[in-house]
């Protein structure tokens, strides 16, 4: 486990699914559950693609019913182009649970209408999500817990990918605190 500046909490352990890590992240954010949704809803176009440096595009693919869509993300090179693009094809639940948590749970999956692309590596997603959770005594902040098991496919060495997955977490914990408080700005 690793606590980083007190505000986020990442562990992991090897993954049930892949020859990698599921990693789990906590911190709270603070803003409202669902003002913290808005800056990750997968939508076309929406906010995630405007703060997260790691989310070229987003776009809904097929959208099933009000709470299941097809999602393709796209990734831009990272690491002085020395990892090529990705691309993720996943079926997205979003739930909405009475106590105020907001749920977005993700798995990959194949669709006709997203063979892979040129110039983009595919990449998988094992089962994974967020959890945006009222803090205890604070409904006005976000308990976040994210789960991440994520295959970037292509030759990446594993520990390669697995070396600078936890800074990616925290980065993307950062930025999703700094892109709700513009939001309510």
């Amino acid at each position: 486990m690793l606590g980083i500046n007190n505000e986020i909490t990442i562990s992991w352990r090897p993954s049930t699914e892949f020859h990698g890590n599921l990693y789990k992240a906590e911190g709270i954010i603070p803003a409202k559950p669902e003002d913290v949704f808005k800056c990750i809803r997968p939508e076309t176009d929406g906010l995630r693609q405007k703060w997260d440096q790691n989310v070229k595009e987003v776009a809904v693919i097929e959208t099933i019913d009000e709470n299941i869509c097809i999602v393709r993300t796209t990734t831009p090179s990272a690491f002085m182009k020395i990892i090529s693009p990705r691309e993720f094809i996943d079926v997205v639940l979003i739930k909405h649970e009475d106590d105020g948590t907001i749920a977005s749970l993700a798995s990959h999956v194949d669709h006709p209408l997203c063979p892979p692309q040129p110039n983009y590596v595919r990449g998988l997603n094992y089962p994974c999500g967020c959890f945006c959770t009222p803090a205890p005594g604070d409904p006005n902040k976000t308990h976040l817990i994210s789960f991440f098991q994520t295959d970037l496919g292509g030759n990446l060495p594993q520990t390669v990918v697995e070396s600078f997955f936890p800074s990616n977490i925290t980065g993307f914990y950062s930025s999703l605190a700094k892109a709700v408080v513009k939001l309510l700005a």
